[in-house]
This record gives structure tokens, C-alpha cells and sequence, in this order.
């Protein structure tokens, strides 16, 4: 049966964060809110947290996992290379909705498809930010069934996802009335381009980054 802990508005903040790490040092999943929808994550070290997150999803080996931290100095221990393009998206909106993918360091000991990017973001909602402050790096995907909505309440979440949650760190509903997913900006090439268009628009990429390539490869004006 899942446990679950009331932190909404900083309540039990201190207990939900110490029985999150707790539960991801073991491999356990663990239900956390994001800015927008509630996801599931697990230490991103942990190949028992990384199985158990792909068998819940219904993944198999080679679907790669979001990597989320909690500061913007941890990228480069995780990340092979970190440029200015990099540190110029991270230093405008981090923590916020956008996604970066960077080469993964190839020393680290985690289960990612081989030659695929890492895809990392520093999320802003402070359940979250307080976690990873004390765990370091979490695996994390969105807390749904395939062919299913991404729950933005924990009912909806345990409804979908069941026992394979060991902890829900419940923080209210996080209904947000944009509905955007997390902007996402490919640096593993010659020039930052965008694969998925979000919450972050092309402009405030540009103002940020002049350099951003657009989704068909085009340089701004």
C-alpha cells in the first residue's frame, strides 16, 4: 500500500522530504509533483528504481528517462559536455519548464540506452527542488498509463499507477490552465535546436540564446 504524506503549502515538507529520499535510496518509486503534473521518480543511479520505473511505465530498455536536479552546478557531473549555449538556457530558465539535452557522462554507472542524449531539467515547484537538494539526480517520468492524461492530483496518479508506488508526496492539485509541457532544446550538435515546442516560446529562447535553431533546423532572423 502506498504511503502518503500531506505537504501542500510547506506542511510536513521536512518529513515528506526525508521519507522521499529514504524511499529512493532503496530503488523505491516515488510520486512527486512538478510544476504542472504529478511524476514518478527514483534515485537515477538505482538500476532496481530505474527497472521498477520502466516496468511500471511499460517501457522497455531503450526509451530514455528524464534526469531532473535540483541546482544548475550538478549539470556538468552528469552532463560529458556543458557549453555556454547550455549555460545561457539554464541561467534564463532554470528552475522552469525547459528540457536541455546534453551527451550523458559515459563514466557514471546509470541505465541509459546507449546513444542517447540526457535529458535533465531543474524543476521549480519547492516539494520537488527540496528532494533533489537532498538526493542528487532522480529518473523521472510523468505519473500515467500509456494512452492516459498526465494526473495533475494523486488520486488520479495512484489510480493509474497503483502499488507500484512505494510513496506519494501529495501536494494539491497542480491544475495549471496553460496545460504546457516543459520546452525541450537539443545541444548535442553544432547549434542548440528545438525538438519540442512548450512552455519556454522561440523568442524567449532567442533573447536568452541568439544561437537556438527552430524545430526544421532554421536560424533566427
Amino acid at each position: 500500500m502506498t504511503l502518503r504524506i500531506l505537504c501542500a503549502d510547506g506542511t510536513n515538507r521536512e518529513r515528506a522530504v526525508a521519507a522521499g529520499l529514504a524511499a529512493t535510496r532503496r530503488g523505491d518509486l516515488v510520486l512527486i509533483p512538478t510544476e504542472t503534473v504529478y511524476a514518478i521518480a527514483t534515485d537515477a543511479f538505482s538500476r532496481r528504481g530505474v527497472s521498477a520505473l520502466r516496468e511500471a511505465k511499460g517501457y522497455d530498455d531503450q526509451v530514455p528517462l528524464p534526469v531532473l536536479v535540483g541546482a544548475r552546478s550538478t549539470v556538468p557531473g552528469v552532463a560529458a559536455r556543458v557549453g555556454d549555449d547550455a549555460r545561457a538556457l539554464m541561467d534564463a530558465f532554470w528552475p522552469g519548464l525547459l528540457t536541455l539535452l546534453l551527451p550523458p557522462q559515459p563514466t557514471l554507472a546509470w541505465d541509459l540506452p546507449n546513444g542517447a542524449p540526457l535529458a535533465v531539467r531543474m524543476p521549480l515547484h519547492p516539494v520537488a527542488l527540496a528532494l533533489l537538494a537532498a538526493s542528487g539526480p532522480l529518473v523521472v517520468t510523468t505519473a500515467n498509463l500509456r494512452g492516459l492524461p498526465a494526473p495533475a492530483d494523486v488520486d488520479d496518479a495512484l489510480a493509474q499507477l497503483g502499488d507500484s508506488v512505494a510513496l506519494a508526496l501529495d501536494a494539491g492539485d497542480l491544475t495549471d490552465e496553460s496545460g504546457l509541457p516543459s520546452t525541450v532544446v537539443d545541444l548535442t550538435g553544432d547549434a542548440p535546436r528545438v525538438v519540442r515546442m512548450g512552455s519556454v516560446s522561440l523568442d524567449a529562447l532567442r533573447g536568452a540564446c541568439p544561437a537556438v535553431l527552430d524545430e526544421h533546423g532554421s536560424p533566427g532572423a
